[in-house]
């Protein structure tokens, strides 16, 4: 059997940890609890799983989300998404400055931070794109540690764009 020799690719992501709330700045400390505040609206009725999204526009404002859960499965919104989405709608020509991400779980207090899906990761790296800016990450589970991310490219390696259409 022929052994093939095969380059290789390092990739290589960079998050800040802070151990609790007290530790972020007070616009992520107050992007944090907003998040958690829309959590509590979710419409989680299948999964009892709660995602809460405060975004933070350039212009200060702050536009709200949470997951919202259908029967038919794929009809279903994520907070993350429906957020961005609103915030898209609301402030068309405004770029995202920082997403909080959040969740309030009947399984009981998940203590690690919970990072967006593939499908919200790839629509913030849109935004990212059409504003030409990095949109910080703010991630905490419903206790724990919190995770920073300079931008979602950091967690979206080998990410989609329109170069490939």
């Amino acid at each position: 059997m022929k052994e093939i020799s095969m380059k290789k690719i390092t990739l290589q992501s960079e998050i800040e940890v802070a151990k609790s709330i007290a530790e972020l700045s007070e616009i992520d400390a107050q992007l944090l609890a907003t998040a958690k505040e829309a959590a509590k609206g979710a419409y989680a009725p299948y999964s009892n799983f709660k995602v809460g999204a405060a975004v933070l526009m350039d212009n200060e404002a702050i536009v709200i989300g949470n997951n919202q859960e259908n029967a038919a499965f794929p009809v279903t919104m994520c907070g993350e998404r429906n957020a961005v989405f609103s915030a898209a709608a609301q402030y068309p020509n405004i770029a995202i400055k920082a997403v909080a991400i959040t969740i309030i779980s009947a399984k009981g207090n998940i203590d690690r931070p919970i990072p967006p899906c593939g499908s919200c990761r790839q629509v913030i790296y849109e935004n990212e794109t059409r504003h030409q800016s990095d949109i910080r990450l703010i991630l905490q589970g419903d206790i724990g540690e919190i995770y920073v991310v300079q931008s979602v490219k950091d967690i979206l390696p080998l990410l989609f764009d329109a170069s490939y259409l």
